[in-house]
């Protein structure tokens, strides 16, 4: 059974809100980067987002098409097929020479009997690939062409369910750690004699939503950077705005989840019982990364994501990317984000006021709501 200690100070009232609210602020911030395994781990994500973007430009760079010799007289048949790696022969002779050497694996060459105007020259078989790429296709027209790529929409959905659940995850569990921690030391009995208990609530949040998003941002502008220096700048075309209203619904959605994981840690006194009051969080914040994943081409569960706020930050950012939001469905979205935010806070601060100083067992969510 939990057992409520009391403080034997009263709060300062030296210090404004805003400044307890900045003070605990900066001591979450200042503990996270002096923490080794906190620098040590943005700086693998960072290199390991570097080396994924540096990969890719380097395979795309180096993908070589079929290699063939082509003749002066065969030129203008192969001048706009694409996949070709193609090295120029004199003649016929000197074709066949880079034919039977294996230099290439073909070679193109003008034949005048010939209804096409040219001929492969090949060593035992004719490459089935440069076959397919020099026939001739009638042209097609799509009556309802696809808006996105799918293979660039799941990179998209890939990408922002993963930085989504990393960074809540990750941000969550410390605040919910530092929190308990605080409980154990009965250092928190020291915090609260000099800051509100709610300044200190605030503050937590505040200092770890400029960490996850100064961590965030580090890493988009390595991927931006990136992608436009290796010349892959087809993966950021019509990324710009899914990008930026991401970062918006990410801010008001992380606070949200923040404000819930202090309270829901306030509740228990151990470390070894965080999970208990944690988990539902936890599934919350896992359940828009495979949604998304699975359903990044289904317009009605992205539709029903993106106004429910804990997957908002997620599904309407692939709604926007894939052209199905109207200019109105984000800004509706985001008020009801900001909304239920707003009343995370005020019942998250709640449990947390009325736990902070509970000592012994689990906190019961009826006791930690109680006015």
């Amino acid at each position: 059974m939990s057992t409520p200690v009391k403080s034997s100070a009263a709060p300062a009232h030296g210090l404004s809100a805003a400044q307890g609210i900045w003070l605990v602020a900066e001591r979450e911030i200042g503990s996270k980067l002096r923490s080794k395994a906190f620098v040590i781990s943005t700086a693998i994500l960072i290199l390991g987002a570097l080396a994924a973007v540096i990969w890719g430009g380097f395979a795309a760079s180096n993908s070589s098409g079929t290699p063939v010799a082509v003749t002066p007289d065969a030129s203008q048949y192969v001048s706009e097929a694409q996949g070709l790696d193609v090295t120029d022969a004199s003649d016929r002779a000197a074709a066949e020479q880079l034919v039977e050497s294996g230099d290439v694996d073909a070679a193109i060459v003008g034949d005048t009997s010939s209804p096409t105007g040219f001929t492969i020259l090949a060593d035992s078989e004719a490459p089935t690939q440069l076959m397919l790429q020099l026939a001739q296709l009638p042209p097609v027209e799509l009556l309802s062409p696809d808006e996105v790529d799918g293979a660039l929409g799941y990179v998209a959905a890939l990408g922002f369910g993963i930085v989504f659940l990393f960074a809540a995850s990750m941000f969550g569990g410390t605040i919910a750690q530092s929190v308990v921690e605080e409980k154990q030391t009965r250092v928190v009995e020291l915090l609260i004699s000099a800051i509100p208990v709610r300044s200190l609530l605030a503050g937590k949040v505040i200092g770890n939503t400029i960490l996850a998003m100064g961590q965030i941002l580090l890493l988009a502008a390595v991927a931006v950077v990136g992608l436009t220096v290796t010349d892959q700048t087809a993966l950021l075309q019509g990324l710009g705005a899914p990008i930026a209203w991401f970062a918006v619904f990410f801010l008001f959605g992380f606070i949200l989840l923040a404000s819930l994981f202090a309270a829901a840690a306030a509740m228990v006194s151990r470390q070894e019982d965080i999970g208990s009051t944690t988990t539902p969080l936890t599934l919350l914040i896992m359940a828009p990364y495979f949604l998304v994943i699975f359903f990044n081409d289904n317009p009605l569960v992205l539709g029903v994501m993106s106004y429910v706020p804990f997957s908002a930050p997620v599904g309407m950012p692939m709604r926007i990317f894939l052209g199905q939001a109207q200019w109105w469905e984000p800004l509706l979205s985001l008020v009801i984000l900001i909304a239920t935010c707003v009343g995370a806070i005020l019942v998250g601060a709640r449990i947390y006021e009325n736990s902070l100083l509970r000592m012994g067992g689990r906190v019961k969510l009826s006791e930690a709501l109680a006015r």
